[in-house]
């Protein structure tokens, strides 16, 4: 059900990332955002995340004015794990719209990995269905305290990759590639207004990120702003859902649904084969 519900989110969003914004008549209450009809609060919310590029979670950043709200768990009815999406809630100028996405500071790495070792596949799918990206350990600590603060719930270590000598963590994200489901957009500065900051940035489309990864002069580490959905995992029983607050943590997981980018970096080594789950050696 939680996977379903994500994946329509996350094509209505990569839809949205590909249309044109147009206008409607029909119902007074809902608005045409990028080509879908949305109500007027979540356009509201949209613009501020994908177009203007605020209260995203970055590096000597504000906070951000979005709160995680509540999980709703399901059981998919075999094995030990309940599921749940998490949505957000925006502080605009003092109206609350709710969203599904949050951006936050990051290094996309499109660089080509190690496939094969000793006969061995690693990294498999890389840039295909999966990426690293690569943020501040601030950063991530933030969106944890974020989300204990709006969820009650604490964020495990799954999924995320310290590495220590440079305070930063690597985290695998999950790209769209279903047949009959949009890809996450890539997109590339094409104008800025030094004094209007990020949100004056004009931004150009030039392909899903898969497209882009495949193509060997993208295939760098590249700055910018990546909008994400989160889904969460926690171990239970089939007859018990967990709650926060007991000595289950929850598992986040994070999907790429679009990449504001504005230049590409030396200074992040990336990763080229399979490290620990939690430590880079």
């Amino acid at each position: 059900m939680a996977a379903n519900e994500a994946n329509v989110n996350q094509n209505i969003a990569a839809q949205n990332e590909q249309a044109g914004q147009i206008d409607v008549d029909e119902d007074p209450n809902m608005v045409q955002w990028r080509g879908n009809l949305v109500t007027e609060k979540e356009a509201k919310a949209l613009r501020h995340v994908f177009d203007n590029l605020q209260d995203h979670f970055g590096h000597q950043r504000p906070d951000p004015r979005v709160r995680f709200n509540h999980v709703s768990l399901a059981h998919p009815g075999h094995g030990q794990k309940w599921h749940g999406d998490v949505d957000f809630t925006y502080d605009i100028d003092g109206d609350h719209c709710k969203l599904n996405y949050i951006g936050m500071d990051v290094c996309i790495d499109l660089a080509p990995k190690l496939v094969h070792k000793h006969g061995q596949p690693l990294l498999n799918d890389y840039g295909s269905t999966w990426l690293y990206v690569y943020l501040p350990q601030l950063s991530i600590d933030r969106v944890k305290s974020y989300m204990k603060a709006g969820t009650g719930w604490d964020v495990s270590g799954e999924g995320f990759i310290d590495d220590n000598n440079r305070s930063m963590v690597a985290i695998e994200v999950k790209l769209c590639n279903e047949s009959g489901q949009p890809e996450p957009s890539f997109w590339v500065v094409k104008d800025k207004d030094a004094s209007g900051g990020r949100g004056s940035m004009s931004f150009s489309r030039i392909g899903s990120v898969q497209e882009v990864a495949a193509q060997p002069h993208q295939q760098r580490i590249h700055r910018g702003i990546g909008i994400f959905s989160i889904s969460m995992e926690v171990d239970g029983t089939s007859n018990l859902e967990p709650t926060p607050g007991t000595w289950d943590e929850a598992n986040l997981s994070f999907t790429l649904v679009s990449a504001r980018t504005w230049g590409v970096t030396d200074c992040v080594a990336p990763i080229v084969y399979a490290p620990s789950k939690r430590h880079l050696d």
